[in-house]
């Protein structure tokens, strides 16, 4: 008689990245078209060779490196983000306002598990990050979908008709995963008012906030006195010093929102690892220059891929920025199979819009993810060719 399973967790789909993987098994590809591989938003390359060098010189030299440390994160790297947050947002964030976490995947759980539990409902806009989907989903919590509309920018007007009394947070992601939008500050602020004036969080999820292509802070949330009472802050330090391996994201938060959160950490990872926070702070401290090349760099591939598609036949540029494009094309096959096809007969590895939206939502069928900033420009171009040259 096989073990019993959760039900949450059975009826959750499986992950999407892992599932397009699958999709290689059995397929090969020649020299002259290798794989192009779109579909999971990854730096491709190590950390710069300064920053793998404190890598290695904590792990040989620093015997803290290899125990346990704090369970909300190393005092320093927490001051470091308190201080440059607040410099660069224009407000007010103390050290242990600041959490450090296994990634910004789970700086969503853990914040997600301080505020709601099975029966409560969160509003994600969608497209929506499936791993936000996902944790929900596990929880028993609902995910109340969010229409964002052919600009793919959520209205707060919208949300507010979706609140609740079982409502707990609004979940935003700027710039988008998976449409590449930005949100204008104007829109943050709207959700931060809507939030506070229903007793709700509104989380702000800013994993890319590296490779905005504005200049300034994005919002002004953090210049708000009370900020506190409604926002909490999401970050990750994968993107920006190419540190997905070592899994380093951070909350801003309450404090006493983070001293749950501390339960949350002890009970699933004890604390986060040492030498990717101690990668994380020397970066902060030493890369800011570097970082802004890797802006440019990603800015360069925006406009290459908003070229290349200008004029795509029988694709629409819906939304580009950060790490993504989203896309709507019109051969008649559901985006599923179409993604499945594109890998064998095209050489071309992307996640289906039914990825990222409900499955009520037909227009998903439709929909394609690319995430560009794994190609280079020269890689833009040969996608774009390809796709040109292929035909159902």
């Amino acid at each position: 008689m096989p073990l019993p399973l959760n039900p949450a967790m059975a009826a959750t789909f499986a992950p999407p990245v892992m599932e397009a993987r699958r999709w290689l098994d059995g397929v090969s590809f020649p020299p002259d078209r290798p794989l192009l591989n779109v579909s999971q938003a990854a730096p491709v390359d190590p950390p710069p060779e300064g920053l793998r060098r404190a890598l290695a010189e904590a792990a040989i030299n620093d015997p803290a490196a290899h125990l346990y440390g704090p369970v909300l994160g190393l005092p320093e790297l927490r001051a470091e983000v308190a201080a440059q947050w607040s410099a660069a947002y224009g407000g007010a964030i103390a050290a242990d306002e600041v959490a450090i976490t296994q990634g910004c995947n789970q700086a969503f759980c853990a914040i997600t598990a301080t505020l709601a539990g099975a029966g409560d409902e969160i509003i994600l806009p969608t497209p929506w990050y499936f791993n936000h989907k996902m944790w929900l989903d596990m929880q028993g919590i609902a995910a109340v979908p969010l229409p964002t509309g052919p600009g793919l920018i959520p209205e707060a007007e919208a949300a507010r008709r979706l609140v609740t009394p079982r409502t707990r947070a609004i979940v935003l992601v700027s710039p988008n995963n998976p449409a590449g939008v930005e949100y204008p500050a104007e829109t943050l602020r709207a959700f931060m008012d809507l939030a506070r004036a229903r007793g709700i969080a509104l989380i702000v999820d800013e994993t890319y906030r590296d490779f905005d292509a504005r200049t300034g802070a994005p919002h002004d949330l953090f210049a708000d006195p009370d900020w506190r009472d409604t926002l909490v802050h999401l970050y990750s330090f994968s993107k920006a010093y190419r540190l997905t391996g070592h899994r380093v994201g951070a909350i801003v938060a309450e404090a006493g929102r983070l001293a749950e959160v501390e339960k949350f950490q002890d009970c699933v990872a004890i604390c986060p690892g040492q030498l990717g926070q101690i990668g994380a702070l020397w970066g902060m401290r030493n890369l800011s220059q570097w970082v802004a090349g890797e802006r440019e760099e990603i800015l360069a591939r925006r406009a290459a891929m908003q070229a290349a598609f200008a004029d795509l036949p029988g694709w629409r540029l819906m939304g580009c920025g950060a790490y993504f494009a989203y896309v709507e094309q019109d051969s008649g096959i559901a985006s599923p199979d179409l993604a499945r096809r594109l890998v064998r007969e095209a050489g071309v590895l992307m996640l289906p819009g039914t990825m990222f939206m409900p499955e009520s939502d037909p227009a998903g069928g439709r929909q394609m993810r690319i995430a560009f900033a794994n190609v280079d420009r020269a890689g833009i171009a040969e996608l774009a060719r390809r796709l040109t040259g292929w035909h159902p």
